[in-house]
């Protein structure tokens, strides 16, 4: 399992989870998002910029 703060989120994620491939966002306690990568489609909840440009950040660096 994956974890992540930034800006207020928690994002997590499960390496051989089921397809697709996908993160939990949970924002003050509770789930705000699940968001399926790299195609940034929303499986469940809403994606803002803010969120957007977090994940693109986690992905660059290779976290997730």
């Amino acid at each position: 399992m994956g974890r992540e703060k930034r800006g207020g989120y928690l994002i997590e994620w499960w390496i051989g989870d089921h397809l697709p491939k996908h993160v939990h966002v949970y924002k003050g306690g509770k789930e705000v998002a699940k968001i399926e990568l790299p195609g940034f489609t929303i499986l469940k909840g809403k994606m803002n910029k803010k969120l957007k440009n977090v994940l693109m950040e986690l992905i660059k660096e290779g976290k997730i």
